[in-house]
């Protein structure tokens, strides 16, 4: 083989490569979930309004249409599948979250207690309380952690067998549903703050906790705190 044949094969496996990689990048792009961008009216500088939904199937037009997931509803109105939120610093976020999901007992009882939000407690269907007791009724469903916001929120689940229990997402209020309210306060320090549920629902993975629970967009996310 001649210099100049050699030198074509290496800038054709140059370009393959690079082709590779780009299109690696490219369809990471178009499968990380979007942020919603919650911003404060100008009549409430320092607080936001942000409205969550957590279903038991993300259902069809998603990457795993089968796995439990978070929807955020945008300034548009519409609900987008994802777990990343951004909120401006120094900023009261008032959240509400729509509970679709079926729940159950917890591993560890400490991940009843809500921690982190105004009050240390949360509004659950009218009703102020601090501690969810998952050995009664049908249990937490999933909880919105985020360590280093010190923000630990249980999420009180449905029963499986409700008559219009909703099996995909984005669900609506025609569906049986828990609605739960709290407020945390963003504090001074811009940062992606990440966030988790802690019940390990992954199922059919080891100890629940791979698929949903590992991926950003169903059950892990990044509270994004900007200037």
């Amino acid at each position: 083989m001649n210099k100049g044949a050699r030198i074509s094969i290496v800038l054709v496996s140059a370009a393959v490569a690079v082709g590779l990689i780009l299109f690696g990048i490219f369809g990471y792009l178009r499968t990380y979930p979007p942020t919603v961008v919650f911003t404060p009216s100008p009549t409430q500088p320092h607080t936001v309004d942000v409205t969550l939904q957590v279903d038991p199937d993300v259902g069809p037009g998603h990457a795993h249409p089968a796995w439990p997931g978070w929807f955020a509803k945008n300034a548009q109105g519409k609900w987008v599948q994802t777990t990343l939120y951004q909120v401006p610093e120094r900023t009261y976020v008032h959240v509400t979250v729509y509970e679709y999901d079926s729940g159950g007992p917890l591993r560890n009882p400490i991940w009843g207690k809500v921690t982190g939000t105004v009050g240390n407690d949360v509004v659950l269907n009218g009703k102020t309380v601090s501690l969810l007791d998952a050995a009664q009724g049908f249990g937490v469903g999933h909880t919105i952690v985020a360590p280093a916001l010190g923000l630990s929120v249980p999420v009180w689940g449905l029963s499986g067998t409700e008559k219009t229990f909703c099996q995909t997402g984005p669900c609506t209020l025609s569906n049986a549903h828990n609605v739960e309210t709290f407020t945390f306060y963003t504090g001074n320090h811009p940062h992606n703050y990440r966030w988790q549920c802690f019940i390990p629902c992954g199922a059919g993975y080891l100890n629940g906790n791979g698929g949903p629970m590992a991926t950003t967009g169903y059950m892990a996310g990044f509270w994004k705190v900007v200037a």
